[in-house]
């Protein structure tokens, strides 16, 4: 199938007991069985089956599987957040004394996250970019696993992930790519090389902003050994599913941070147009991007296709001609940019990205907000900096709406920062 199909009918066929075009909303909590062999049997994973929402759930179970067969891996589990999927993979590899490497220029969360990843004792080296310079500077016999995102957010640098794969297995470690910025529309993170992808499905895949969420897929590549990773003791067994089975029968399950239902629900339904959006995401975002460059008042913009960003060559390459729904801009101050937010007629301030809407946010003042300021200097954050996340407006509405915006900001402070 081609992309468009599969978001449609990959591993995927509705509901066959009733005839529902998508899989029911299975709203409950327990699944009774109708004895009690039966049950340990699904307890024991020894048949198919559900017994309890926290383990799995008829209606999360079809979406995982979809995912799956989009990312190309072996087995998806959903969580119930972006965040919960990152914090799920790391524990069911990792234990108190492990070290893991993260490329600088990932999301404020994440790197909250990694804070308190060092209060178990688990400790984060951060690197501008995977390099084998960087890398014989960093790793030890520590560290277990590389985490980079395939488009920074906001600093939208972008990893050559097959380059990076490559480095990363020279060093016998496993490659965690969070996909969300892209999705699997842009680039199958698998085929080049990644061995877990993470996806915040709140975003692009649901598309909608109305349900929070996010999903694991693994490969299946990674081979893990016992010494190396002894949380792993009882599941190398399982080969190259050792990862998803113990992550679905030990670490989530336990963790209990599950999709629910209704979100899963509302997810395939945002992901049976994901293409068809990813693909006015990305013009209506270049169109943007390559007004900005040409206007008073504006410090910098930033966009991987565009030619200033040094990452134009592998984004035309790896997306095939395609850039992502988000650009940046700096506008000299931060009064500037709070102004020029507040002037938008269309754009919504919130902290989200991938809506079907275009949305605004100061990234310094909020999603940044616990970071230092060289940590938010090394995610390319910045006091005068703006983050759009492109909609599929009509372009002509979202051009003139910006220029409004630039324009009052332009009249009222003068066009640069020593004119404010």
């Amino acid at each position: 199938m081609k992309f468009n199909t599969a978001l449609l009918h990959g591993n995927f066929s509705g509901d066959e007991t009733t005839g529902a075009t998508l899989t029911p909303i299975f709203q409950s909590s327990a699944f009774g069985q109708k004895s009690a062999e039966q049950i340990e049997k699904i307890f024991h994973n020894q048949a198919p089956g559900f017994a309890y929402s926290r383990i799995s759930n008829p209606t999360v179970a079809a979406f995982e599987s979809r995912i799956t067969y989009l990312e190309e891996g072996i087995g998806s589990v959903a969580t119930s957040s972006g965040m919960a999927a990152i914090t799920a993979t790391f524990l069911n590899i990792l234990q108190s004394g492990d070290e893991i490497i993260s490329t600088s220029s990932v999301f404020g969360g994440t790197l909250d996250l990694f804070r308190d990843l060092e209060n178990f004792g688990i400790k984060v080296y951060f690197i501008d970019s995977i390099t084998k310079e960087n890398f014989d500077m960093t790793v030890t016999k520590n560290i277990k696993a590389v985490f980079a995102e395939t488009i920074g957010n906001p600093k939208l640098d972008v990893t050559d992930i097959r380059k990076s794969a490559e480095l990363i297995h020279s060093y016998n470690l496993p490659f965690i790519l969070d996909n969300t910025t892209a999705t699997a529309c842009l680039v199958r993170g698998i085929n080049l090389g990644a061995d877990i992808i993470i996806n915040s499905s709140s975003k692009y895949i649901n598309g909608s902003s109305n349900s929070i969420s996010g999903i694991i897929t693994d490969s299946g590549n990674y081979k893990w050994t016992a010494d190396r990773y002894p949380s792993m003791k009882e599941y190398v067994q399982f080969g190259k599913f050792a990862f998803i089975a113990k992550l679905r029968n030990d670490t989530f399950r336990n963790i209990g941070c599950c999709l629910s239902p209704m979100n899963a629900y509302f997810n395939a339904i945002g992901l049976e147009t994901l293409s068809l959006r990813m693909e006015r995401h990305c013009q209506n975002a270049l169109r943007l991007a390559e007004f900005f460059e040409n206007q008073d008042g504006i410090r910098a913009v930033n966009y991987p296709l565009l030619k200033s960003s040094p990452y134009s060559d592998t984004a035309m390459s790896q997306f095939k001609g395609k850039g992502g729904g988000i650009f940046t801009i700096r506008l000299y101050t931060k009064e500037r940019a709070f102004d020029f937010i507040n002037h938008l007629k269309y754009a919504v301030n919130i902290t989200n990205i991938g809506d079907t809407k275009t949305l605004v946010i100061h990234p310094a003042s909020t999603i940044y907000a616990h970071s230092t300021q060289a940590e938010q200097e090394k995610a390319g954050v910045y006091d005068d900096l703006i983050r759009v996340s492109v909609g599929i407006e009509d372009i002509e509405d979202l051009l003139e709406d910006f220029g409004e915006a630039l324009k009052y900001v332009n009249d009222n402070h003068g066009y640069r920062s020593d004119e404010a």
